[in-house]
């Protein structure tokens, strides 16, 4: 069962049952000081007007469809942080594990920061997300990659399913034998995956959206089915869409209606519990979302199946 909750995330965690968590994953702000937008496109052939080049070197006029956003600048970010993050550890099971997703601006001070609440020895990875997509600085080395720092709450009892873990092509297969190669590797803690595209099928919407190859991997080889997961800075829900697909329980939090509206309506063949979420879902003309007439994967079915999964390379 799922749950999406409009509220403060601190005061929703305040009223969450200690040790009820099983995985918490989280990919707050990230303090860029700027405003986080994400703009919807449609475009069509033009071949007098177009203002973009697409397949067979074509022209493509764009027509801009909506935005949306927030603002992403925190005065004072590891205190806005830090009360969070404590409730945090006081939720999860023994068992459990805490992911904080971030870039490289504030990586440093949280891990710090996460240190001095759960323990260094319960730090376990820096786990390097890598993409390849975006422009490219001319005058420093182009930042193309997201740090994901995780914790166990107790390091020498927690979920790691290795045999869940999807496999990666090998770089130089011939190196190797036919059947190794056949087989692929497992991952490092560098992984490459692609960004939710402009035209991606994934995409939402939410301006800073994650792939939901990325977070199928945490819920996989971190959960089991059955468990509870929690995502309390949700954004777009893909840590929800992840938890439903492979049969966990989720509690998804945010205070960004926009965010509420995306989750509702990407859920809604999941048939999630809504709460406090009247007003926005009557603002948008949704109102009351029972569970569409749609096909939900079987519990424990990512998208994958078998192989590798959607977006992963073999880097």
């Amino acid at each position: 069962m799922g749950r999406i909750i409009h509220g403060d995330n601190l005061e929703v965690l305040r009223s969450l049952q200690a040790d009820s968590i099983d995985l918490i994953y989280i990919d707050p702000p990230f303090n860029t000081g700027k405003r986080q937008t994400r703009t919807r496109i449609t475009t069509v052939r033009d071949d007098t007007n177009g203002d973009r080049v697409g397949f067979q070197d074509r022209s493509y006029r764009t027509t801009k469809v909506s935005s949306s956003g927030y603002d992403d600048a925190f005065d004072d970010y590891l205190g806005f942080l830090e009360p969070r993050f404590v409730e945090a550890r006081r939720v999860l099971k023994a068992n459990g594990s805490f992911f904080l997703h971030v870039d490289y601006r504030e990586v440093h001070y949280c891990k710090v920061l996460l240190d001095g609440i759960f323990g260094r020895d319960s730090f376990m990875n820096e786990i390097i997300w890598a993409y390849d997509f975006g422009g490219r600085s001319k005058t420093r080395w182009p930042a193309k990659h997201d740090n994901i720092l995780w914790y166990a709450e107790d390091p020498g009892n927690y979920t790691f399913n290795y045999a869940e873990m999807d496999r990666i092509p090998y770089l130089a297969p011939g190196l190797v034998g036919a059947k190794k190669a056949a087989r692929g590797k497992t991952p490092t803690d560098v992984w490459w995956h692609t960004i939710v595209g402009t035209s991606s099928k994934e995409k939402t919407g939410y301006a800073t959206q994650k792939p939901l190859g990325v977070l199928t991997r945490i819920v996989k080889i971190h959960s089991h089915p059955g468990d509870l997961l929690l995502d309390f800075f949700a954004g777009s829900g893909t840590l929800g869409e992840a938890a439903a697909r492979l049969g966990r329980d989720y509690i998804l939090i945010d205070n960004n209606p926009q965010a509420i509206a995306i989750m509702a309506r990407r859920l809604r063949a999941y048939g999630p519990e809504l709460i406090n979420c009247d007003e926005i879902l009557e603002q948008i003309g949704i109102g009351d979302l029972e569970p569409e007439q749609a096909k939900v994967p079987q519990s424990g079915a990512a998208e994958e199946a078998e192989g590798i999964p959607p977006g992963f390379s073999g880097h």
